[in-house]
């Protein structure tokens, strides 16, 4: 076997600095569930000292500090030996209330591991892998993933992007969440805008109870199971979909289901996968975590749903844009951006 080192070193760079990350994965989870994060972010600490505060054993908590030092997510100080977290490390790891909270991605890695031989079943047959079939922990962490950018960005910079719609919410409107999952977006919105009303929408049964008690009593929302397809009401001014039209088995069904239950000034909003158009456009580290995340559970979502198109979570703007129109929608925009997510806008 003739290799040539100049490719092969860097590769075997590449895959080891994988391993160490799949392996620190389920460390940052421990990490998150015992405190470890928050406890270092409020002062530098020994292993000793951090093992007294949160409860744990002091042997293990320096192994597990000296693999997140190793990972560039905490802080070494060689001549005190202690450990502590910029603002930049607390941020992503132990403040929940940050908008680069990035922690609830990792709870999302329980679910795929467990969840592997399903999804190898999957790939034999075919069917996909419903949505209620994953492991429980993939419903918290795809909440906890994404509900620090919808509350940066929801109320204060994509609804605003839209052309009329907070004006629209302020006066009262009548919104439909679409495949809202445990309800963030919903909630959000219901808190900002208490003269409208709003319903969350989703074919997970278990998914809408948890929205439910979410609420807290809010008097402007309610929660209810059903489909994109199937979902009832009409004369909404405003329909939202938060991260899920392209996990739906039918998209186009979805969306032409939305126009009919809109007014004819509403507005349908998409949340979407930041993407561009092609793969090459995709080939860098945001496509990397959706083109996984993808295979692991948005395009096996679609399978096993009513035959259609599995988007997949890097379908990009101009296929969806071409999904809605062959929905009903005649006007399709690009209204706002993160590095994450991009938000277009659609009306008759």
């Amino acid at each position: 076997m003739n290799l040539d080192m100049t490719k092969l070193e860097p590769l075997l760079g590449t895959v080891v600095n994988e391993l160490g990350a799949a392996s620190n994965a389920a460390l940052v989870i421990l990490g998150d569930k015992l405190g470890l994060f928050r406890a270092l972010a409020e002062r530098a600490a020994t292993p000793s000292q951090l093992a007294e505060k949160t409860g744990t054993h002091e042997r293990l908590v320096r192994e597990w500090l000296s693999a997140q030092a190793a990972s560039g997510f905490v802080t070494y100080d060689k001549k005190t030996h202690t450990f502590s977290m910029t603002p930049e490390q607390a941020a992503v790891f132990a403040i929940e209330d940050s908008p680069v909270f990035m922690a609830g991605g990792f709870s999302l890695m329980s679910a795929v591991y467990r969840d592997e031989p399903k999804l190898a079943e999957a790939f034999k047959s075919g069917k996909g892998l419903h949505w209620g079939d994953h492991c429980n922990c993939l419903f918290c962490g795809v909440e906890r993933f994404f509900r620090p950018g919808y509350r940066a960005n929801l109320v204060a910079e994509w609804l605003p992007a839209l052309d009329g719609v907070v004006e629209k919410l302020q006066r009262g409107a009548k919104v439909a969440d679409v495949g809202c999952g445990h309800g963030v977006s919903t909630i959000l919105m219901a808190q900002a805008f208490p003269k409208s009303q709003f319903i969350g929408i989703d074919y997970h049964d278990t998914s809408i109870v948890h929205a439910k008690q979410q609420a807290n009593g809010l008097r402007n929302v309610h929660f209810e199971v059903a489909s994109a397809q199937d979902y009832d009401g009409k004369g909404f001014d405003l329909v939202t979909m938060f991260d899920a039209l392209h996990d739906m088995g039918n998209p186009a069904g979805a969306v032409a289901h939305v126009r009919e239950t809109l007014k004819d000034d509403g507005t349908l909003m998409l949340v979407e996968p930041m993407a561009g158009d092609t793969l090459a456009d995709n080939l860098n580290p945001v496509g990397r975590v959706y083109y996984a995340g993808s295979t692991h559970i948005c395009v096996p979502t679609a399978l096993n749903q009513e035959v259609g198109d599995a988007l997949g979570a890097q379908a990009g703007e101009k296929r969806i844009s071409d999904v809605v129109r062959s929905g009903g929608f005649s006007r399709v925009r690009r209204a706002a951006a993160t590095p994450f997510n991009m938000v277009l806008e659609a009306r008759a």
